[in-house]
């Protein structure tokens, strides 16, 4: 069972699609949100969940505070789950605004001319870093200066070439198969 960790809507269950996608556990958000509540990235942000899944990431954050969430994901039935979860969130009380994109991460990208703060790529673990690359290169120009992106790939997967989208590597963390990586917008140079 997939739920909200806590704010305004903790304890909601999400619905999950039947199969094509690999949820975060309750445990990987419950640390990924820890971390994020103590370094204030969370409430105000606007955020962008790629390959949301169930939308859980995207969710959370607005339980959580943020002001927007865009949810993609490519599958039809999921993004059908997300909306009705995204409704279920906001009968419980969040306030932020979601929105449901039906679209490929790299084409939705392309079209988008929002800004965000916090970024979550939870691919499923068969997509090729090179398609990960292509991701992080659309997403670098549409992020805040203080903006964080987090990457949540299988343990044995390469980290993400931060430097070929212009990003620099922040921090990183596993929890048992999963790693997260932290990116951030790279400082110029002094």
């Amino acid at each position: 069972m997939t739920r909200i960790i806590s704010g305004r809507a903790g304890g909601t269950v999400l619905d999950v699609p039947p199969k094509g996608t690999r949820p975060t556990s309750d445990r990987v958000r419950e640390s990924l949100f820890g971390a994020l509540d103590s370094a204030d990235l969370v409430d105000g942000a606007r955020v962008l969940d790629l390959y949301a899944g169930s939308g859980a990431l995207g969710l959370e954050s607005l339980s959580r505070g943020a002001v927007s969430a865009d949810l993609v994901e490519l599958s039809a039935p999921a993004a059908a789950l997300i909306r009705k979860n995204a409704e279920r969130l906001r009968g419980a009380g969040a306030s932020g605004t979601a929105r449901v994109h039906r679209a490929n991460a790299a084409t939705y990208l392309e079209s988008s001319s929002a800004e965000w703060d916090l970024v979550f790529l939870d691919p499923p673990y068969d997509v090729s870093d090179d398609e990960i690359a292509r991701v992080l290169a659309g997403v670098a120009p549409r992020l805040s200066v203080d903006a964080v992106v987090i990457v949540e790939r299988a343990k044995r997967s390469p980290a993400p070439d931060w430097d070929a989208a212009g990003l620099e590597a922040h921090r990183h963390r596993t929890y048992g198969d999963t790693t997260l990586w932290w990116g951030r917008p790279a400082l110029p140079p002094a």
